[in-house]
């Protein structure tokens, strides 16, 4: 049971963590007026952050267990972080979007429709192509979008750092 109430320390505080590290990155870009041509150092960031948040929480959590921790309990920690870190994305997301810049959404497709149109869509493309973009800018396709995109990478990268980390007593014998 001390497992547990540690585990979810680890969990929360490196969750938080990861989740202010995005929301402040993102705020960053969107205050010096980069967020749409520099967002993908948003996303990098927040890769390389989530690494490092789940190596330290699990390597915590080893040290907590007297040293052992299996590729399960890994998983778990590494998973706990990113879905923490997802929460705050969502709730930032949504505040952002209908309180912040309630507008940003129209600025960003226009800055997609200029790329389509540079690319050789034609406009009936572009309009098609716009039309299935806004199913994905409701606030409920958003919010699914970011916790399924935030598990995969976060069960990924869990699984590769867990398994990297484990340390059972019979490996010890």
């Amino acid at each position: 049971m001390e497992n547990q109430a540690n585990s979810k320390n680890i969990i929360i505080n490196f969750g938080l963590y990861l989740g202010l590290i995005g929301v402040i990155m993102h705020l960053a870009l969107w205050a010096s007026g980069q967020l749409i041509e520099l967002n993908w150092i948003n996303s990098v960031v927040w890769i390389l952050a989530l690494i490092a948040f789940s190596i330290i929480g699990i390597k915590n959590f080893r040290e907590a267990s007297g040293g052992f921790i299996s590729w399960g309990q890994g998983l778990k920690i590494g998973m706990g972080i990113t879905m923490v870190a997802a929460v705050i994305t969502v709730i930032y997301t949504l505040l952002f979007i209908n309180v912040i810049d309630p507008g940003f959404q129209q600025v960003a497709m226009e800055a997609q429709k200029q790329i389509w149109l540079d690319g050789g869509m034609t406009e009936e493309q572009i309009e098609a192509s716009v039309t299935i973009a806004k199913n994905f800018q409701t606030p409920a396709m958003a919010s699914a979008l970011i916790l399924g995109f935030s598990g995969f990478i976060g069960f990924i990268v869990s699984a590769i750092i867990a398994a990297i980390m484990k340390k059972s007593e019979e490996e010890t014998y």
